[in-house]
């Protein structure tokens, strides 16, 4: 089944020409995100969704009835921004299961619910949007999109929060839990935790400026759990270009499916543990030794000096962290990407593919954002065929 994709893009350069969605408030420097309650109460979720309904209509009106929940930066941009839509159509192949309608009847509101919930979490701490991409990332790579990566270790099932690649770096948690809460109260063991995620994500990219995208649903969640997959299967950010794409290709994702998602860089942050051996190693040699370059590289070699600091982080897009564009791409081709699995997709011997779509997205926006939603909609596809359930929490199976 083929569906219409709302792709939207950032011209370079142009802040006041900013493209966003028609349901994608936008936010910068807003307060900490609450560890426990929710940030917000049930007349702010239910202003938030007439805002977004009435900015997809009239932005100048919504812009005059915003609530309490909004912040003054959210406000200027919004004002400055550009309404615009493209449509395309996405190719990748749907299983049987999912479908845009799934919900229709048992649990109409639940996209609802969750835009609400993530528009204020993202209000409340932007790098939520770039938790719950990678929280859905790391999901499908492990037994399909089934919810695997959010069960806790019991005295029964050894989870995957441990994984080499999540522990001590996957956040969110607490925000998915927030809104499996809500979803429950609204429509009890309906919506399964691998939708939640897919839906999430997709709302967290278009919260920070990117791209709309349909979201088939009717995933299961799993009852098992694999720490050794996760091991194996999540790319690294010390891995090169050959093993990248052999991970990728493992799961039915191509070479332009992998650059575009890691494209979603442009709103992460790094641990100094995953990009010391960058700084002190290659950095100077792709980034050419450029004045700039170098200062950049001062500063990180600040942030995370050759002994301590493991948990320091640092913006793989120092342009525009706060903000899902295409400046990523520019980081690789000046040659300071902070990651070397990034800057192996311009900089490697055997990138020449990858190389020539890292420069097609940087001079095209609107190609990224549309190869970036059919990719996650590719990706979202990787469902586990094992028998599954719709968990009532998401870091437990069903007793």
């Amino acid at each position: 089944m083929s569906q219409d994709l709302l792709a939207h893009a950032h011209p370079p350069n142009a802040a006041l020409s900013l493209l966003v969605p028609p349901t994608s408030p936008m936010v910068v420097d807003p307060p900490p995100l609450g560890p426990v309650h929710s940030p917000c109460p049930a007349y702010k979720r239910r202003e938030i969704m007439r805002r977004l309904f009435e900015h997809r209509a009239d932005p100048a009106n919504a812009m005059a009835n915003s609530s309490s929940c909004s912040s003054a930066p959210l406000l200027a941009l919004l004002m400055a921004c550009v309404l615009a839509t493209a449509t395309t159509t996405s190719r990748a192949q749907e299983p049987s299961q999912l479908s845009l309608s799934y919900y229709s009847k048992t649990c109409p509101t639940a996209e609802e619910i969750v835009r609400a919930e993530m528009a204020c979490a993202v209000q409340a701490n932007p790098r939520n949007a770039a938790f719950i991409i990678r929280l859905h990332f790391h999901d499908c790579f492990v037994q399909g999109c089934d919810g695997s990566v959010l069960l806790d270790d019991t005295a029964t099932l050894i989870g995957e929060k441990h994984a080499d690649q999540n522990v001590n770096s996957l956040q969110g948690f607490e925000l998915v839990d927030r809104i499996k809460q809500k979803l429950e109260a609204e429509c009890p063991g309906v919506v399964s935790c691998a939708d939640l995620l897919a839906v999430a994500a997709r709302d967290a990219t278009i919260l920070v400026g990117g791209p709309y995208w349909d979201v088939p649903v009717g995933r299961l969640d799993s009852k098992t759990a694999s720490l050794d997959q996760a091991n194996s299967d999540i790319p690294t950010p010390q891995q090169g270009l050959a093993t990248l794409i052999t991970k990728f290709l493992a799961k039915g994702l191509s070479v332009t499916d992998m650059v575009a998602l890691v494209g979603a860089h442009t709103i992460g942050m790094s641990r100094c543990t995953n990009f010391r051996d960058r700084i002190y190693g290659d950095f100077q040699l792709t980034s050419k030794d450029d004045a700039s370059a170098q200062a950049y590289l001062s500063k990180l070699k600040e942030t995370c000096p050759v002994n301590g600091g493991d948990d320091r982080v640092s913006p793989m897009d120092y342009v525009s962290p706060a903000l899902f564009d295409n400046a990523f791409f520019a980081s690789l081709i000046k040659g300071t990407g902070l990651l070397n699995s990034d800057q192996e997709m311009y900089s490697s011997p055997l990138g020449f593919e990858t190389a020539h779509i890292v420069q097609k997205y940087w001079a095209d926006p609107i190609a990224f954002f549309k190869d970036f939603s059919d990719s996650m909609v590719k990706m979202g596809n990787i469902t586990n065929a094992a028998a599954g359930e719709v968990r009532k929490s998401c870091r437990f199976v069903n007793t």
